[in-house]
């Protein structure tokens, strides 16, 4: 089965589903290691390079209609996936992870400003009324934790960097996806994010050997869940729905986190997490239900 721009082989929201619950994972990783998050996110992305590099149509390299400014914006786009990675895994050492989850749910605001300078893509109030309402459920599941990292300003700060990063990656995703294949196109900007995470490490000298088996199943962990079912999906999503409606989607990462560790770790959930759950899948499920209405998702089909 070939994925590419033209062809899903799933509806668009499932493999969105998959994708957010894959990612949803990620930061309970990253936590719960010891690893420097800057050799983490290397091996991540330089491991998803190499098990992707088989499906890689590189003859496509010939065809595409790609100019040097699209190539630009592919370059650039690699920047931006290595900082995110960058930024926001080392905001996890410094930070809650719930307080991190409410920065990241940012993203949407970020992307929704870009899309409308870049794109021209209009959003109704009702639209814009059902974010806020996601976005406020999002506050609410982490506002019992969120105390935790009032001093914690370094790592607030990095993960917000690390927001803005991940939406001019999304939007430069945006700007080329129908030029270029999917395959392609995340095994190129996958190895330059992963290059700027080596010459961070490089610089600072800090060591990319000498690490446990645990830590290689960890890093090769990274590379499949988050990177290659979370980031590559939506990079595949791009064409058909969009980085607007991607990252509305992202806002459900902390909902999924919960309900993940309530069946496996068998954490309670609180008062504000239910309540806020409830208000962010409502507005997510609002934004979606419109969506479908209004021809955002694009035609697609099954091989």
């Amino acid at each position: 089965m070939k994925l590419n721009q033209s062809s899903l082989p799933f509806h668009p929201y499932v493999l969105l589903l998959i994708s957010i619950l894959s990612v949803s994972i990620s930061s309970i990783m990253i936590k719960s290691s010891d690893t420097p998050t800057s050799v983490a996110g290397m091996y991540r992305l330089y491991i998803s390079v190499i098990i992707m590099l088989p499906f890689v149509p590189w003859k496509t390299l010939h065809t595409t209609g790609m100019n040097k400014k699209d190539w630009g914006t592919v370059l650039l786009a690699g920047l931006f996936l290595g900082l995110h990675f960058l930024f926001w895994m080392e905001s996890l050492v410094y930070t809650s992870v719930a307080s991190s989850m409410v920065i990241l749910s940012l993203q949407p605001l970020f992307v929704m400003v870009g899309s409308y300078f870049l794109f021209r893509e209009r959003i109704t109030t009702l639209t814009m009324v059902c974010l806020i309402g996601a976005l406020l459920g999002s506050l609410i599941i982490a506002w019992g934790d969120i105390g935790v990292s009032r001093r914690a300003l370094i790592g607030d700060g990095l993960s917000l960097m690390g927001t803005i990063l991940v939406s001019a990656y999304m939007l430069a995703g945006q700007k080329v996806s129908r030029k270029i294949d999917t395959n392609l196109y995340s095994v190129i900007v996958f190895f330059l994010g992963g290059s700027v995470m080596l010459g961070y490490c490089l610089f600072h000298d800090i060591t990319l050997v000498n690490y446990d088996s645990s830590d290689w199943t960890y890093f090769l962990l990274l590379a499949v869940i988050p990177t290659i079912f979370g980031q590559y999906i939506f990079n595949l999503l791009l064409t058909s729905i969009g980085a607007t409606t991607v990252s509305v989607g992202i806002i459900g990462e902390p909902v999924l986190a919960i309900i993940l560790a309530y069946l496996f770790l068998g954490e309670s959930i609180s008062t504000f997490q239910c309540i806020g759950g409830s208000l962010t899948l409502l507005g997510m499920g609002m934004y979606f239900w419109m969506q479908s209405f209004d021809g955002s998702v694009a035609k697609y089909k099954v091989d």
